[in-house]
């Protein structure tokens, strides 16, 4: 349920709390009354060393590291920020989509430091919160095509205004992040697993194998990376035991047709905004992906040819991190919308409500 408040053309001071998958972060972001944002603070613990042995996120361990670590982190948020609670116009949390345990707790910290202070609660979609990150780093203006791709999501998607969002592609099975992961565990790669194919791709050769391109010339702007994560799989068994030269020809060869893949599905996307909205102001990529430097050259001759700007927010605000969370509250406020404490958290929560799962769709993550 939704309260009201009227404050779209003040300055306001809102601390953002992020605690979906495995950073523990939290910021406070200031918004200025012409709409231009600025970062106070920014303080984000990653825990890739309480999961880099089990080679992926665990979801108990990710919730206790966030109950040990939050307070501390929205502690020296608010400090490094020079500000006090009293000072804020609203307390924003990422209250899905994500992993729950960790969900529950950042949103229930929120709610108690805003019935604590008397200070508006805003329970943000954390997909919201990559979507309206340019218009912080960049003001910006309305509309614009994103690709969100990491770990949990790979989706195209028309942002056509503040809680106003079309999706237009989505991935049918594995995010991308994800089969990046996935394709380094199997070829015992470090965790995390989707830096290190990149850093192994560069000494490969990518026409060594022939993998396929999934989805290629499709009319719609959906994902699907299942099966081409298989044939690495089954090219990898057949000339096990793998050598180093193995290993960077298989990262390179997969890397390529991911490459391939995703600069069809965007095509595609951009096709169907430009038919439904007119011409995107931009093309935004978000998502912990965007930081592949082979991808962001892939996504750069696809704004080119679609005539377009291509813009990819800093990579501290590409992956998860509070100050995104604070300005999609301040967004959100400034339209005037907030939530009561009935507000619950979300393992799965849809940006575009009346978007539907596509066909063979399997994970349950991805694409939320």
């Amino acid at each position: 349920m939704q309260g009201l408040t009227l404050t779209n053309d003040k300055p306001m001071l809102v601390l953002g709390i992020e605690t979906t998958c495995d950073e523990t972060a939290a910021a406070v972001v200031e918004r200025r009354g012409d709409g231009s944002g600025r970062i106070l603070s920014n303080v984000v613990r990653s825990q890739t060393e309480e999961h880099a042995r089990f080679g992926g996120v665990v979801p108990e361990i990710a919730a206790r590291a966030h109950v040990d670590l939050l307070d501390g982190i929205v502690d020296r948020a608010m400090k490094d920020a020079g500000v006090s609670y009293v000072q804020l116009s609203a307390v924003a949390a990422a209250a899905g989509p994500g992993l729950i345990g960790g969900v529950i707790v950042g949103l229930t910290t929120a709610k108690a430091i805003a019935m604590v202070h008397d200070t508006p609660l805003i329970a943000v979609n954390h997909l919201e919160a990559h979507a309206l990150t340019p218009r912080l780093t960049c003001a910006l203006a309305f509309p614009y095509c994103l690709f969100l791709a990491s770990g949990g999501h790979t989706q195209i998607v028309a942002v056509i205004g503040v809680g106003n969002y079309v999706r237009l592609g989505t991935t049918v099975d594995d995010a991308m992040g994800e089969a990046f992961d996935k394709v380094a565990k199997m070829l015992s790669l470090p965790y995390p697993g989707g830096p290190q194919v990149e850093l192994a791709a560069a000494g490969g050769d990518a026409k060594r194998f022939s993998f396929p391109r999934p989805m290629l010339g499709r009319p719609d702007a959906n994902f699907s990376l299942s099966g081409l994560k298989t044939a690495v799989r089954n090219e990898a068994s057949r000339i096990t035991p793998l050598e180093p030269q193995d290993v960077a020809d298989l990262c390179a060869g997969f890397q390529a047709a991911v490459l391939e893949s995703t600069a069809d599905r965007l095509a595609v996307g951009l096709k169907l905004f430009r038919e439904q909205f007119g011409p995107p102001r931009a093309l935004v990529a978000a998502g912990g992906v965007a930081a592949n430097q082979a991808i962001r050259g892939a996504l750069q001759d696809v704004a080119a040819r679609a005539q377009t700007t291509l813009i990819i927010p800093p990579p501290a605000l590409c992956t998860d991190n509070g100050a995104m969370i604070a300005w999609a509250g301040a967004e959100r406020m400034a339209i005037g919308l907030t939530d009561t404490m009935e507000a619950a958290p979300r393992a799965r929560w849809l940006l575009d409500a009346n978007a539907r799962a596509p066909a063979g769709y399997a994970n349950s993550r991805a694409g939320y």
